[in-house]
Order: C-alpha cells, then structure tokens, then sequence
C-alpha cells in the first residue's frame, strides 16, 4: 500500500507539472494516463468514479 500510495503523488506531482508548465506532451500525457491507472486500482476510487457520475448529471440537468 505504502508503494501505490508513493506512486500516486509521484505522478499526480509530475501530471501537476506538466500541465502547469503549458506544453503537454506524448510523454506527459502518459504520466497522465499512468496516473489514471494506478488510481483506479486504489481504495480512492469508487469516490472518484461516483464524484464524477455525481458531476455529470448536474451537468446534463441544466438547462441553458
């Protein structure tokens, strides 16, 4: 657990940079996508995936 853990603030750390910096590129967006894997095999994320299925449906029930 102690590894996920360091691996996910690893990479959310270097997504954080890239995109910051303003020039994503091929290898960022693989820290990126890297980071969206180990996330989905942690304990964080049923939370992440029920926030985001929260989010969508406020969004599709506004009306313009």
């Amino acid at each position: 657990m102690v590894v996920s853990i360091s691996v996910v603030l690893m990479l959310l750390v270097l997504a954080v940079v890239f995109l910051r910096s303003g020039a994503l590129r091929v290898s960022h967006a693989l820290v990126c996508v890297l980071l969206g894997f180990v996330l989905a095999s942690t304990s964080v994320a049923p939370t992440i995936a029920n926030g985001i299925s929260a989010t969508a449906q406020l969004v599709s029930g506004v009306r313009p």
